[in-house]
């Protein structure tokens, strides 16, 4: 059972997510925060050491439900293929799941904090490598089952298809245009059936 301290903490951190993905760590402020959860400077001061310490666990908020939805999708019964189509297939909705987070909270937090904040740079290029990772994992085991023939290695492989992934995310954004994300998935599904499935 949460105390009611946890559940502030909780609640402050779950409506300052999208302020931060969506206006940034310099441009979202206290008052941004106060107004939203509607609670005064002195609560937050009181559950957060400062504006860094909420914008930091409210990355972690969204990266967290980021990265349940993309295990979901490398998890699911089937081969390597399976798995890989899964992820690729659900980047065609992806702008609908990190709708409520204030947009992509990897591209969105990541480019922002690269140069007024390094803890929350820091923590973006660790969830980027923590993905490549997933997905690494899943080529690999693709690869050891005789399921798939890659030409480079499956982490290299795997940052490859993550950063078309995550560019045709942030086309998408830049111009308001989903058909970026579902040409690249096409266009990756295609690669993937032609090139790199036995």
């Amino acid at each position: 059972m949460s105390t009611k301290a946890e559940k502030t903490k909780e609640y402050i951190i779950k409506t300052s997510a999208p302020i931060f993905s969506k206006q940034g760590y310099v441009g979202t402020s206290m008052s941004d925060i106060t107004k939203a959860t509607g609670l005064t400077k002195g609560a937050l001061y009181g559950n957060f050491k400062n504006k860094e310490d909420i914008a930091l666990a409210s990355f972690e908020y969204n990266t967290n439900k980021l990265l349940a939805k993309i295990d979901e999708q490398l998890t699911i019964e089937g081969n390597s293929l399976d798995k890989i189509y899964s992820l690729t297939n659900f980047y065609k909705n992806y702008a609908l799941f990190t709708a409520e987070m204030g947009g992509c909270p990897i591209i969105n937090v990541g480019v922002d904090a690269e140069y007024n904040n390094k803890i929350l740079s820091s923590a973006s290029k660790e969830m980027v490598r923590t993905i490549e990772g997933k997905i690494a994992d899943v080529l690999e085991k693709g690869v050891n089952n005789n399921e798939l023939k890659i030409p480079i290695s499956p982490l290299q492989f795997a940052k490859q298809l993550y950063t078309m992934l995550q560019g045709s995310v942030a086309m998408a954004t830049i111009t308001q245009d989903r058909k970026y994300l579902l040409n690249t998935v096409a266009y990756i599904n295609h690669l993937i059936d032609k090139e790199v499935k036995k």
